[in-house]
């Protein structure tokens, strides 16, 4: 069954044009080619915003290195349809083209089937590039492409991009091939083997801990200019909808002036809540505790986000003045909450994968070990009575390889997966002292069951 794949008109559209970049399966080459694209389009003076669909806190480093710019998470399993429109919105307001890079295959979501590139595609009513990985394919990626493209009518895959051709010969089989479906070719990349991210026990490595990740980037670009039809992505992107919505959600402040920990071992923050809290009114300043900075005095609520504190156990246990100052701002009365490795942190000890034992803050009693052979994964519902100033229902997500010792303080969360079902409590609260492994993602509205 052939179809229409160009959007009519898109090229005399005003305003910001939007195109989302999938793949059947994870491993397919999107954020090499999605960080290419984005900085040979920035290349060639288009402003360009940048996001990812999920909860993804790595890939986002990579797209917003090539864009110069923060690149936004775009959540449809935890968001609304309106809290994503205007995030969308407020995000593009200046930009010339909005690129999203997907997340593992197109249709792929939570355990309950939602939250997909394709949600994402069809909520924004944006088309999608696919990405294939042709490296042990050849007449049969036709039927892979077809299978994509006619998979559900409310997605609109209107260009093929081939990844990991290996030879001209290759090339042709695959553009013969792909002929009969009438979808575009935008472009072909050939294999290379010095574009191969490194990863680690959580996924891909953060784009700062790359040796040489500007060669990296430029190699990107440089792969993508030359194989790939620029000037027919822009015409196939298609005006982002526009509508007048007021985020009804969001990510209260944690306090008038948060500080937050910001360096190589706390780096899973998102976009949108610094945007929230901006937003709101709130003061935002930052600090290294692998520096052995402390939070700003005034401060009123201190934030430790996720990362790999367990990679820098011995210079966080001795990062006295780091953990000084923490002490204080609790005697002070300031919020402090820690998410996933902020809440190691928090605990007494972390216990890295060699066995070593490291001292941590020690406000509150918990201890952690690197020790669990497999991660721990998936969407959360959460429930929490606390001094944290959200909404009681949160839309969340849990990732780590890490376990924790018991304690006799309440839980910080009472829990549940994508499905409703129970799960253990989650976290510790003593106090203004509080976190658990839990990543908040926003509040939870009416919109979501």
């Amino acid at each position: 069954m052939n179809r229409s794949y160009l959007i009519k008109g898109a090229d005399g559209a005003k305003g910001t044009k939007g195109i989302v970049i999938a793949a059947p399966n994870s491993g397919s080459g999107k954020t090499i080619f999605t960080t290419g694209l984005v900085g040979a389009l920035t290349a060639s003076s288009l402003k360009v915003a940048v996001a990812k669909t999920g909860p993804d806190y790595i890939d986002t480093s990579f797209l917003g290195g090539a864009a110069k710019s923060p690149a936004l998470n775009l959540d449809p399993w935890a968001m609304d349809e309106q809290r994503i429109k205007a995030l969308v919105n407020a995000h593009c307001s200046d930009a010339d083209i909005l690129v999203i890079e997907g997340v593992m295959g197109l249709f792929d979501g939570a355990v309950d089937g939602t939250g997909s590139t394709g949600d994402l595609s069809e909520m924004l009513e944006l088309p999608v590039l696919l990405v294939v990985d042709a490296a042990r394919q050849s007449q049969s990626v036709a039927a892979l492409i077809s299978g994509f493209a006619n998979w559900r009518d409310g997605v609109t895959i209107v260009g093929i991009i081939l990844n990991n051709v290996a030879s001209e010969r290759h090339e042709k089989i695959l553009k013969k091939a792909i002929e009969p479906l009438d979808i575009p070719l935008v472009g072909i990349l050939r294999r290379d083997a010095q574009l191969q991210v490194p990863s680690r026990h959580l996924g891909l490595v953060l784009a700062h801990e790359i040796p040489h990740i500007d060669d990296f980037t430029r190699a990107a670009i440089k792969m993508v200019s030359d194989g790939v039809d620029l000037d027919l992505i822009r015409s196939l992107a298609a005006p982002l909808p526009r509508v007048a919505v007021q985020s009804a959600s969001g990510i209260k402040p944690l306090g008038q002036h948060i500080a937050i920990a910001r360096d190589a071992a706390f780096t899973f923050i998102y976009e949108h809540w610094l945007c929230d809290w901006r937003a709101m009114g709130a003061q935002l300043s930052f600090f290294s505790p692998l520096a052995n900075q402390p939070p700003a005095p005034g401060a009123d609520a201190v934030f430790l986000p996720g990362g790999y504190p367990e990679l820098y156990g011995e210079q966080l246990g001795q990062a006295h003045a780091f953990f000084a100052a923490l002490a204080a701002a609790r005697n002070r009365g300031a919020l402090i909450y820690g998410e996933c490795g902020g809440y190691m942190v928090l605990g007494q000890t972390l216990r890295d994968k060699n066995g070593l034992t490291h001292k941590m803050s020690a406000l509150l009693p918990h201890e952690t070990y690197i020790d669990r052979p497999r991660r721990t994964l998936g969407y959360r519902r959460l429930q929490h009575c606390s001094p944290l100033p959200w909404s009681n229902q949160l839309m969340a997500h849990e990732f780590h390889y890490s376990s924790s010792s018991p304690h006799n303080l309440p839980p910080l969360f009472e829990a549940t997966d994508a499905l409703g079902q129970a799960l253990e409590p989650m976290g510790a609260v003593d106090k203004n002292v509080m976190g658990s492994y839990a990543h908040v993602i926003d509040a939870q509205t009416g919109g979501r069951q």
